[in-house]
């Protein structure tokens, strides 16, 4: 009887560690999305005009 209850509490510590190692350590977030590209600021703005020489 008492090797059945040894046997029982070993099969469980053995469970419970193994379910304890599952999964992602850290805490659990979603991943932000990639950021969008950004257009060159001269292609979309015209240029300054120049002033004129005097």
């Amino acid at each position: 009887m008492k090797s059945s209850s040894a046997l029982n509490i070993g099969i469980a510590a053995v469970v419970f560690g193994l379910l304890g190692a599952c999964g992602q350590t850290g805490p659990l977030y979603l991943p932000k999305p990639p950021a969008k590209p950004v257009a060159p600021a001269n292609a979309t703005t015209p240029p300054a005009p120049t002033p004129a020489a005097q």
